[in-house]
C-alpha cells in the first residue's frame, strides 16, 4: 500500500514542528486527501492520541511509541520504497559514508540517486521522484533517533560501527543500541547488511558482511584520518559486493572525494599554524581519531554538553599523549579536566574564545591545532555547524567582546 493510500480519508497528526515536521505537512498537503491535518508541540502527557488515525512522530521527540498508529517520515518512506534503499547508520561517520557512497552511485550508475535522511534532507521531499521512477535508489543516511521503534528495513543496510552516546535521550546504551539495530531487524532473505567491527552480532535474516578494521592505508584519499579509509572500505563492499559495480572505477571515485565541512575539515593557517574543525565529534573515539590522523597536532580544543557518557577512553589518550594541550571547556571539559586529575597537558578554559587565545600563545610555525569537542553542541550552539562555523571566525577574525 502506498502512502497516500493509507493516508486516504484519515485523520493525520504531525507531532514537531521542525524540518521533518514542516516537510510532512507539505508532503501531505501535496500528495495525500486526508481528512485533516493537525500540528502539535506540546508533552506526551497532553497529546490526544486517541483523535487521530495516524500520528506521525519528528525524530527529536523521545519515547517509545509502538503503537500502529504511531509513525514517522523514515517508516513511511521505507514501506514504500524499501527495496531501493541504502540506509547508512552508525555511532559516527554516517554523513561522510553516506555523501562518499552517493558521490560514487551518481557518476556510476544510469540509475537517478537520491540524497536523503538525517544528512539534512527530509525524505519524503523525494517522494514524488521515487514514486515516478521505478529505478530510482535512495542513499539514506539514518540516525537512531529516525531508527526508533520502525518496523520495516532497507534492502541494503550499513551499520558502521556502535559506541556509547545520546545517552540523554535513551537512558541506557542497550536502548541506543537497540534503535541502530532496527536498521537491519527487519530486513528479509536477499537484503545485505555491512556492519563494522563494533557492532555486535545482529539478529537479522540479510547475508551480513563483517568489515573488520585495518591499520594499512588502502585507497589515496583527500580526506584525513584512518577511521574514512574504513568509511572508503564500507562504499566499496556496499558498491562492489552489494551492487556489481567495478571494483576499480569505485575506488577512483572514492579517491576523489573531497569530504564534509565541520570533519576533520582543513580550514586554513595563519601565522604558520595550521588549523582544522572537527566539531561533528561528539564522542571521545572521535576525538581520539581526530589527534591520531593531523600531522604535527600541538594542540586540541575539547569539550561541549555533557550528556553522560563515559570518558575514560579519550582521558587514557590524554595521559598517554602528552605531546598534545589538550584545552578543556564546557561542562564535559571540565569534568575530563578532573577525572583525569589535571593532568600536565591539559588546561581548563571557560569556553572556545578562551581556548583560542591560549592556543596562539601556546603554537609555534608549523604546529597543528583541531576543534574536536567529544561532546554535544547543545546548550552553548544551536549545532555542531554554528559551533564549527564559529570556531572558524574567532581564529581567523578579531571578535567583539
Amino acid at each position: 500500500m502506498s502512502i497516500t493510500e493509507k493516508f486516504l480519508d484519515k485523520k493525520i497528526l504531525i507531532w514537531g514542528y521542525g524540518v521533518e515536521g514542516k516537510s510532512s505537512e507539505n508532503f501531505l498537503k501535496k500528495f495525500c486527501n486526508t481528512a485533516s491535518i493537525d500540528i502539535f508541540e506540546g508533552k506526551a502527557e497532553e497529546l490526544k492520541k486517541d483523535d487521530y488515525d495516524y500520528i506521525i512522530k519528528s525524530p527529536g521527540i523521545p519515547g517509545d511509541y509502538p503503537e500502529e498508529k504511531f509513525t514517522s517520515q523514515t517508516e513511511l518512506f521505507l514501506e514504500e520504497f524499501r527495496d531501493r534503499v541504502i540506509g547508512i547508520t552508525g555511532t559516527k561517520g554516517k554523513s561522510t559514508t553516506t555523501s562518499m557512497l552517493f558521490k560514487v552511485l551518481c557518476n556510476l550508475i544510469t540509475n537517478k540517486v537520491v540524497l536523503v535522511g538525517n544528512i539534512g534532507i527530509p525524505c519524503l521531499d523525494y517522494y514524488q521522484e521515487m514514486a515516478e521512477d521505478s529505478q530510482a535508489i535512495a542513499v539514506m543516511e539514518m540516525s537512531c533517533h529516525q531508527l526508533n521503534n520502525v518496523k520495516v528495513s532497507p534492502h541494503f543496510a550499513v551499520f558502521l560501527n556502535l559506541y556509547e552516546e545520546h545517552l540523554d535521550y535513551y537512558g541506557t546504551f542497550e536502548k541506543y543500541a537497540l534503535a541502530k539495530n532496527n536498521i537491519s531487524k527487519y530486513q528479509i532473505p536477499g537484503d545485505k547488511v555491512f556492519s563494522g567491527s563494533s557492532v555486535p552480532r545482529l539478529d537479522t535474516r540479510a547475508l551480513e558482511y563483517k568489515i573488520p578494521e585495518f591499520d594499512e592505508k588502502k585507497y589515496n584519499l583527500k580526506i584525513l584520518g584512518q577511521h574514512n579509509q574504513w568509511n572508503a572500505e564500507f562504499v566499496k563492499k556496499v558498491c562492489v559486493s552489494g551492487l556489481k559495480l567495478n571494483e576499480m572505477d569505485v575506488i577512483a571515485e572514492i579517491e576523489s572525494f573531497e569530504g564534509l565541512p565541520h570533519r576533520l575539515e582543513y580550514i586554513g593557517e595563519k601565522d604558520g599554524v595550521k588549523y582544522y574543525d572537527d566539531s561533528i565529534s561528539t564522542i571521545p573515539m572521535a576525538c581520539i581519531n581526530a589527534c591520531r590522523s593531523i600531522p604535527n597536532l600541538k594542540a586540541a580544543i575539547i569539550g561541549g554538553m555533557d550528556r553522560g557518557i563515559g570518558y575514560k577512553e579519550l582521558i587514557d589518550f590524554i595521559k598517554a599523549n602528552g605531546d598534545i594541550m589538550f584545552l578543556c571547556a564546557y561542562a564535559t571539559g571540565e569534568r575530563i579536566y578532573e577525572e583525569a586529575s589535571r593532568p600536565f597537558n591539559c588546561k581548563k578554559v571557560k569556553d572556545i574564545d578562551e581556548a583560542v587565545e591560549v592556543v596562539k600563545k601556546y603554537v609555534e610555525d608549523g604546529d597543528a591545532v583541531v576543534l574536536s569537542p567529544a561532546a554535544a553542541s547543545y546548550g552553548y550552539f544551536k549545532n555542531f555547524a554554528e559551533r564549527g562555523e564559529y570556531f572558524k571566525k574567532i581564529v581567523f577574525m578579531e571578535t567583539e567582546k
